[in-house]
């Protein structure tokens, strides 16, 4: 993955070069806002905005408001049924975290600071067509590998 593709404050866009494969694994380091609302992270076909039907492979949403972590897809246009189901909320205004998404054979595993969190199976069967990594939200970014 390259290095500051496009990093603004708050806001990444990378391309992941041959797009995603199993053994591949993608770290978001940076640091929340004081007064956050959510933070998002999203692994899709086209580094477009929004409004595109792009296939998203995976969506990390974090909500501070409802102090959940949604994991979805969207395949076809079709977002699908959102799983949310945590067994702790790792993030907190403020602080510094560190992302790590783990591409597996059978899912996606997330890691936060170290500490597994949340694994989400593949909706999406061509993992190499994920080739665009988004990072956005209230957070001040400082690396993304």
């Amino acid at each position: 993955m390259e290095e500051k593709d496009k990093k603004e404050n708050g806001e990444y866009t990378g391309e992941i070069k041959g797009g995603l494969r199993p053994s591949m694994k993608l770290v978001v380091i940076g640091i929340i806002n004081k007064e956050p609302k959510n933070i998002e992270v999203i692994l899709s076909s086209e580094p477009e905005e929004e409004d595109t039907d792009a296939d998203v492979g995976f969506q990390l949403k974090v909500s501070f408001m409802d102090k959940a972590v949604q994991r979805n897809a969207r395949l076809a246009g079709e977002w699908g049924r959102p799983e949310t189901t945590l067994s702790y909320f790792p993030f907190a205004p403020g602080e510094s975290f560190k992302i790590e998404i783990v591409c597996e054979h059978q899912q996606f595993r997330v890691l936060v600071d170290g500490q597994p969190l949340c694994g989400f199976t593949h909706r999406l069967s061509q993992l190499a067509s994920l080739t665009a990594l988004r990072v956005f939200g209230d957070l001040q970014l400082t690396k993304v590998a």
